[in-house]
């Protein structure tokens, strides 16, 4: 049976500023739990304002790992002004620019779960690049260009470690979706196609896949 979070864990998912449908953090949660059994840290790339932070540092706390978030906070192309993600409240009034850390911060404190995070503040590309230790799990929801999803990936699954998974949001194979979901789709095929993973679940726009082999 699938791991599930605590009432209150659940509630502050739910609480959270961000996109995540429940089923679908359910279905994360599952398989936080599962690779936090490696030992190894998790980690997920595009943290917004920490909605799917809270599943991952729980799990981390239980597995008695580290859960590490990767995010400029500056927002994601569809989050900026005049997008239809976009919310004026994450605008740091001083720059005019998104700013989101502040609110992840407050959105741990609330959960309970500050010392269970570690926050890497910068661009995925630039902080894998200094990466060097296997990760028990990668969530990749950052950009949804091409160039992001890619970079994301090319970037962090070289780091999932044997047997441990890579998790990818917003994968929607149907090419009216090419904004929101066709990069990460292409992703999601161009994981399978690799030989290196092979696919442990399908929930809505969340796939779990496992490494079984070299690569990427």
């Amino acid at each position: 049976m699938p791991a599930a979070p605590e009432p209150e864990i659940l509630a502050a998912f739910e609480a959270a500023k961000g996109f995540m449908p429940v089923g679908e953090g359910l279905a994360l949660y599952s398989a936080a739990v599962e690779a936090g059994r490696l030992g190894l840290p998790l980690l997920e790339v595009g943290t917004y304002c920490g909605r799917s932070a809270i599943l991952l540092a729980d799990a981390a706390r239980q597995a008695g790992v580290v859960a590490l978030t990767v995010d400029h906070h500056r927002g994601s192309e569809e989050q900026q002004p005049g997008w239809e993600y976009h919310d004026p409240e994450t605008v740091d009034p001083e720059i005019g620019l998104m700013d989101t850390l502040p609110t992840f911060r407050r959105t741990l404190h609330r959960a309970g779960l500050e010392d269970h995070v570690v926050a890497l503040v910068g661009h995925s590309p630039q902080v894998a690049k200094v990466w060097g230790s296997p990760l028990g799990l990668v969530f990749v929801d950052g950009g949804h260009t091409d160039e992001h999803a890619n970079a994301d990936y090319e970037g962090w699954a070289p780091h999932v470690a044997e047997g441990g998974l890579l998790v990818i949001h917003d994968v929607f194979p149907d090419p009216e979706d090419e904004f929101t979901g066709q990069a990460p789709y292409r992703v999601y095929l161009r994981a399978l196609e690799s030989g290196a993973f092979t696919e442990v679940s399908v929930t809505d726009s969340l796939r779990v896949l496992r490494r079984t082999g070299a690569g990427i």
